[in-house]
């Protein structure tokens, strides 16, 4: 589990996580602080008998969840968002034009 800049959490199973890690791993100096950002605040979780993970005050306070929180899959990793949060930032991308990447994409 690691910080995203765009204030939620990213949350990946091992396997996928080790890809990712090594890409960043890989990015130039120029990228040195994005690689502190992903790879410094990265942290392990378990879950518990029921499947739940506890998810360590700092890295709580860093996505800046406070109580209700949302559970997005995007495809090889979770994105963890407080629903305010989330909303918010839901609420300015509807408001713009969807990107040119869909213009010819089937729904």
């Amino acid at each position: 589990m690691t910080k995203h800049p765009h204030g939620c959490l990213m949350v990946f199973p091992r396997p996928e996580w080790e890809k990712f890690r090594e890409r960043i791993a890989a990015l130039p100096m120029s990228a040195q602080w994005w690689k502190r950002i992903f790879l410094g605040n990265a942290m392990d979780v378990e879950m518990d008998g029921t499947g739940r993970v506890l998810i360590s005050p700092e890295l709580r306070q860093a996505a800046g969840i406070s109580k209700d929180a949302i559970l997005l899959g995007m495809g090889n990793h979770f994105e963890l968002w407080d629903k305010a949060s989330y909303d918010a930032q839901e609420a300015k991308a509807m408001q713009g034009e969807m990107p040119d990447v869909f213009k010819d994409f089937s729904f």
